[in-house]
């Protein structure tokens, strides 16, 4: 097979690259731009673009399949020039569907806890010795890709995004697997530039529900009311089957699930995680493994890259890295960090970076949201109104939106940096979280001097 991808510097889609070229696929790709680590892991294998920029004559009619990632625009001259010669154009979610048709596909979908969920599923599988192909959003320890395609394993764990597929194809990634089992995490809105209203953003679940496969099934957290609803609701020919909170203790900072007389205690904490790993727990029920030998493995993981990462841990205080960005996302990773030390005081400090997180009409949905951290702090890069041709809005408008009045607000990493440099972590933990990179701001040099500066006081 001859496959060519359009943007291939993708992380989805250099991860699907490497792992058909592992497959002995013949692999061709471009992009305009592409950054590490894209570049070195493509030219590890030997795929990597001989030069950036969009080169139609690449594309020839002995190419097989022509996979078009969301980065390409319309009116790329790649895609012009596959669509006059009549290639088969797939988007990275319907190929791996095509190369999955044959297996159990498991999709693991929701608006939160996705990336986890995933990564605790291919922990525990692997702990167990199943064979299984993935696709995971983070890299994760112990596997060197993002994305495992063979021909012999029989099951697939996917997770499930509910963004689009591709430019040509404006259906939710997740709809385009057709599970053979499902979970769903929880409906919270996101993608507003996408789904504009509430409404139209929930039905993206009900609709995924109609596309598992009849018998199939759906592991679905009853806690989040509105997914529960959405579910029972759902006409489609599925077994449903509910997770809530385990039975659980928090001993001297370390959280043990409690399961016939036994402690299992975590390397991870916090509600949204016991909520993940019984989903996580459910699923690999489903798959045939026994809720005892799930929780022992389950006391070895220690989370999925940017999901509360210790970035330090001391004896007064410590510093995590987290993802969050959504105000449920945000809600949740907060009330872990608190509950976990509620005798610490927690400094919050959250980036608003994607487009959603940024719209006025979006922003009320964070009231309330920073209210547990004992200080609050947002920072919005100026460039990023820029380079999402968003119109700046002023402090008040924030602070209004997040019905806090006490917190800090920065628009210039510069500014964030020396306040953060100044933070003391005696009987204290910093909560940084984003889905950009705050400026540029290099969290581990400011890791090492927050630390070294705790151990002189």
């Amino acid at each position: 097979m001859r496959v060519h991808f359009i943007a291939i510097g993708g992380s989805a889609m250099h991860n699907l690259a490497i792992a058909l070229h592992k497959k002995g696929f013949t692999v061709t790709g471009s992009d305009d731009v592409l950054f590490e680590p894209s570049v070195s892991r493509l030219a590890k294998h030997g795929i990597l673009p001989e030069a950036n920029g969009w080169y139609p004559e690449k594309i020839t009619a002995d190419i097989d399949a022509i996979i078009l990632g969301m980065h390409a625009r319309v009116d790329n001259p790649e895609l012009l020039k596959a669509q006059q010669l009549g290639l088969k154009i797939y988007s990275y979610p319907e190929y791996i569907y095509e190369q999955s048709k044959n297996k159990t596909r498991v999709v693991i979908g929701g608006s939160h806890g996705k990336t986890t969920i995933t990564s605790m599923i291919l922990h525990v599988l692997k702990a167990v010795g199943r064979d299984f192909d993935y696709l995971v959003g983070a890299q994760l320890a112990g596997f060197d890709t993002m994305v495992k395609i063979t021909n012999e394993a029989p099951i697939i764990v996917i997770e499930g995004d509910e963004y689009l597929s591709s430019p040509i194809d404006r259906r939710p990634k997740f709809h385009l697997y057709k599970a053979s089992i499902a979970v769903l995490s929880g409906i919270a809105w996101d993608h507003i530039n996408v789904f504009p209203t509430f409404e139209n953003y929930t039905e993206q679940f009900s609709l995924f529900l109609d596309t598992i496969i009849p018998g199939g099934a759906v592991v679905y957290s009853e806690t989040d009311e509105v997914l529960k609803t959405t579910v029972i609701n759902n006409k489609a020919d599925i077994k449903k089957v509910p997770y809530h909170l385990p039975a659980f203790e928090i001993d001297r900072g370390v959280t043990n699930i409690l399961y016939n007389g036994n402690k299992y205690p975590l390397l991870v904490f916090g509600e949204h995680n016991l909520l993940n790993i019984e989903a996580a727990r459910l699923m690999c029920q489903e798959l045939g493994i026994a809720a005892a030998d799930f929780y022992q493995y389950i006391t070895t993981f220690k989370g999925a890259a940017r999901r509360l990462e210790v970035l330090a841990d001391t004896e007064t205080g410590n510093i995590y890295k987290d993802f969050a960005h959504s105000p449920s996302k945000l809600t949740a990773t907060i009330n872990a960090v608190k509950t976990q030390f509620p005798d610490r005081k927690l400094i919050a400090v959250i980036e608003l970076h994607t487009f959603s997180s940024l719209n006025k009409s979006f922003l009320n949905e964070y009231a309330g949201t920073l209210d547990i951290a004992d200080e609050a702090t947002v920072f919005i890069d100026e460039h990023t109104f820029q380079q999402k041709n968003i119109e700046p809005y002023p402090v008040g408008i924030l602070k209004s939106a997040f019905a806090n009045n006490n917190m800090q607000v920065f628009n210039q990493p510069g500014a964030l940096l020396a306040y953060l440099e100044n933070i003391d972590l005696n009987n204290t933990n910093l909560l940084l979280m984003s889905s950009g990179n705050f400026g540029g701001i290099n969290l581990n040099e400011l890791t090492d001097k927050l630390t070294k500066k705790a151990e002189h006081i």
